[in-house]
């Protein structure tokens, strides 16, 4: 036999700046037609991504609208809007109230469309799975306007429907869009309702790329739909769920400001009032742009600490996004 020799390795070719220049120009007019695709969406980043972040700034300056921001005065000291928001009597409900309405509808809105995704890919019967899809992506088309207005039909207090059925059938009407009790739950229930058809495109599309022969091996073996679904199907998806967590994880003390905008009144302040309305009152209403810029890059900082502390662990199970 002959003997083994471990294979030496080629040597690495070095080549000037100049070679590399010519080469990755070569390569990017190979594929210009690629780069000409995308040429829309790095413009769309660095005019209303990039550019802007200019403007951060002014949460170290007294931002006045008449000077501009270079002619504003640098504050003393620099982190004084930092200090004013933190300092503020209303800061702990106000951070309280954005992390628990921001972890209900990660932890609620992260399973149905996994399940609703399952689902319709083990449903045989296409029109029933047409009609299931139509009807469960339509809501992600509506504007917050027009839910407000669905939920003030269904959970009025007086005339609506829900309450209609109590009224009728013995009870008391509830308050539910003015109560403290109920209004969180009705913030994350037409999230969840919102966005359910819309997260389940995802799934479904993850699944289409699972290989059909793993399916075909393990329906031989004698597994079923139940066993097929568990280990074929969800450990295929398992990198697009953490990808998708980690995401939302960046997005925690955002909250949602449109759909708690348009829903909250005073009655549920203390339960609804989160980061964003009080800078849209405090900063914006005040014309205070310093103080709306500071809790704006404070929240850019922790989100950006929870992205990347979240892709660290997931890298651990091999599932990091980079």
């Amino acid at each position: 036999m002959e003997a083994n020799h471990s294979l030496t390795p080629a040597p690495r070719i070095r080549l000037s700046p100049r070679t590399r220049l010519l080469v990755m120009l070569k390569l990017a007019w190979r594929f210009k037609a690629f780069y000409v695709m995308l040429l829309p969406g790095i413009i769309y980043f660095v005019i209303f991504r990039y550019f802007p972040m200019y403007g951060v700034i002014i949460a170290f300056k007294d931002f006045a609208i008449l000077d501009g921001i270079t002619g504003s005065s640098w504050i003393d000291p620099w982190y004084k809007h930092f200090q004013s928001f933190y300092e503020s009597p209303y800061f702990s409900q106000l951070l309280t109230n954005t992390l628990l309405i921001s972890l209900y509808k990660l932890l609620w809105g992260t399973l149905p469309p996994i399940m609703l995704a399952v689902l319709l890919n083990e449903c045989r019967v296409r029109w029933l799975k047409s009609i299931v899809q139509t009807l469960t992506y339509m809501p992600h088309f509506l504007s917050w306007v027009i839910i407000f207005g669905i939920l003030l039909t269904l959970f009025s207090q007086n005339g609506g429907l829900i309450n209609r059925w109590i009224v009728e059938a013995g009870g008391s009407s509830i308050p539910f869009l003015t109560s403290t009790e109920y209004f969180r739950s009705i913030l994350v229930g037409s999230e969840v309702w919102q966005n359910l058809g819309w997260g389940a495109i995802i799934y479904l599309a993850a699944m289409a790329g699972i290989d059909p022969t793993l399916y075909e091996a393990a329906k031989v073996d004698g597994a079923s739909r139940m066993r097929m679904i568990w280990h074929i199907t969800l450990p295929g998806i398992r990198s697009i769920i953490v990808l998708l967590f980690v995401l939302k994880l960046g997005h925690l003390l955002d909250a949602g400001f449109d759909q708690i905008y348009i829903l909250y009144n005073i009655q549920v302040y203390p339960v609804a009032d989160i980061i964003d309305t009080w800078v849209y009152r405090t900063g914006l209403q005040q014309l205070n742009f310093s103080l709306a810029s500071a809790v704006g890059l404070f929240k850019s900082v922790i989100g950006l600490i929870l992205v990347l502390g979240a892709n660290r662990v997931a890298k651990k199970w091999g599932e990091g996004i980079w």
